[in-house]
């Protein structure tokens, strides 16, 4: 067998050489993305801004991740992951730049608000590495491109304040964060000259159109426009939020000026996708064509309930330890933190369970695990032994972070060359219930907080009952007219 053929995480040549450079620029842009979180009380300190314009800051750096990793998937399918991401790093580094030498709050926030952006970098990479794995691997190869980039954001809390602390001053901060970014920028160019979209002899099938997600059914037309919804009922939340019903940071008025907003794009989106999928108004997509939005939805649910109740978590979990246990803040963000760590091995055993037992199979038992393990977490009390609290979330942690792994080991096997907006309609849904969740944690106690995600738990596995699993081939049509069958089992 070819070395290049084999699954070795020791060699840096052909299909692992594009795995390792995919989660290296994924953990890149969770560094830049979340660059600010570790060091806010340096910046806090040094620009003189107050609580509620930190808590404004949080808030925008997530704002715009829901519509970009819309964007971002579309561009990666029209015009490829090597560009795509060549891109996103580079224009990402410009706001980050930007942030790093900030003289006022309303410079941080337009800086913060634009680097929303770069969280969208995940969903180039999970078409990337479709292109490169066959079905038996692609689980395990999504994981670990997932887990191991989404460890970007424990990295950047663990490094950029100690680079803060090596240059000291009232401009650490500033240091820590350019770096960021010149990393970023410097990775925009290994990037480019060091990957090609798909295997040499292999086709990379291009969505045929912009503007909108291609469906082959009138039922699925409207199915696509009712998943929109929930995406922007997020954004509206985010806006109230920052309205005098939550900060106060905007007015009534701006506030509503904002809704209109987002009713306009949501009306323009629609017609947007209809006009990419009018044909199938009045000529039948061929059987051949076809695939079913159904899998799209039950993967944007699963999403929704998995990597959503991971931000909610890890934002808030230090603090829960905090307030239950009256520890030190300092321990408590650590024992907070194994929350997150969990990615580095979960999401790859959840796409290897994926690839060996089934998708299906997988997917039920981690989103029941997930389940039990938040009902469990609603129990702990400062009864409970300290030992057996932080037992509970890793365990429970393990079964959301395998969750991930295994959404995205069947998103890239629903229609090749769509796979790029798939991702980034899941990866939205992902934002979506992170939003949903923490506005939740907003009116109700920590033990409600996690009986409402184990309760989503619940439409994640209805959702699983009507998937189909993945079997056989699907279909991609070359320019030329003749058809290619992809496996996907």
């Amino acid at each position: 067998m070819n070395q290049d053929n084999k699954f070795n995480m020791l060699s840096f040549t052909g299909k692992m050489k594009i795995l390792h450079l995919s989660w290296m620029a994924f953990f890149i842009t969770f560094v830049v993305w979340f660059n600010h979180a570790p060091l806010l009380g340096l910046i806090a300190e040094s620009l003189n801004i107050s609580m509620a314009e930190v808590k404004t800051l949080l808030i925008l750096n997530v704002a715009l991740t829901i519509p970009a990793r819309i964007i971002i998937g579309m561009l990666t399918d029209k015009f490829g992951p090597r560009l795509t991401y060549s891109f996103l790093l580079f224009a990402g580094s410009i706001p980050c730049f930007w942030f790093a030498f900030a003289t006022d709050f309303a410079q941080l926030a337009m800086a913060r608000l634009l680097l929303g952006f770069v969280g969208a970098g995940f969903v180039i990479g999970i078409r990337m590495v479709s292109e490169w794995f066959p079905a038996n691997e692609l689980g395990i190869a999504e994981g670990i491109y997932g887990g191991w980039g989404n460890f970007g954001s424990a990295a950047a809390a663990i490094l950029l304040p100690t680079v803060a602390l090596f240059f000291g001053g009232d401009d650490g901060w500033r240091y820590a964060v350019a770096m960021s970014g010149l990393v970023c920028l410097a990775f925009s160019f290994i990037w480019y000259f060091n990957v090609s979209d798909s295997p040499k002899g292999s086709t990379y099938f291009k969505s045929k159109k912009m503007g909108g997600l291609e469906v082959t059914s009138k039922g699925d037309f409207f199915f696509l426009l009712l998943m929109k919804l929930p995406m922007y009922i997020a954004l509206v939340l985010v806006t109230w939020k920052l309205s005098p019903h939550g900060v106060a940071l905007i007015t009534d008025s701006m506030a509503s000026g904002v809704y209109a907003v987002l009713a306009a794009i949501l009306v323009y989106d629609c017609f947007c996708v209809y006009k990419v999928n009018k044909e199938i108004f009045h000529t039948p997509v061929p059987e051949i064509q076809r695939y079913q939005f159904k899998q799209v939805a039950a993967v944007n649910i699963l999403y929704f309930t998995t990597f959503g109740s991971e931000l909610a978590v890890v934002s808030m979990l230090p603090m829960f330890f905090a307030d239950v246990y009256k520890l030190d803040m300092v321990y408590a963000g650590l024992v907070g933190s194994l929350f997150a760590i969990m990615n580095l091995i979960a999401r790859p055993y959840g796409g290897w369970l994926s690839d060996h037992f089934g998708r299906k199979k997988t997917l039920m038992f981690v989103i029941a695990g997930l389940a039990a393990g938040y009902c469990a977490m609603s129990m702990i009390t400062s009864a409970w032994p300290l030992l057996l609290a932080v037992l509970v979330v890793i365990t429970c942690s393990f079964c959301v972070q395998a969750g991930c792994g295994a959404v995205f080991a069947v998103v890239p096997l629903i229609k090749r060359r769509l796979t790029g907006q798939i991702a980034g309609m899941t990866g939205a849904y992902g934002n979506t219930g992170g939003v949903f969740f923490l506005t939740v944690l907003s009116f109700v106690d920590y033990a409600t907080f996690f009986i409402v995600i184990a309760a989503t738990a619940i439409l994640g596995i209805i959702a699983i009952l009507f998937m189909n699993e993945p079997r056989g081939h699907m279909a991609e049509i070359n320019d030329d007219g003749s058809v290619e069958l992809i496996k996907v089992s």
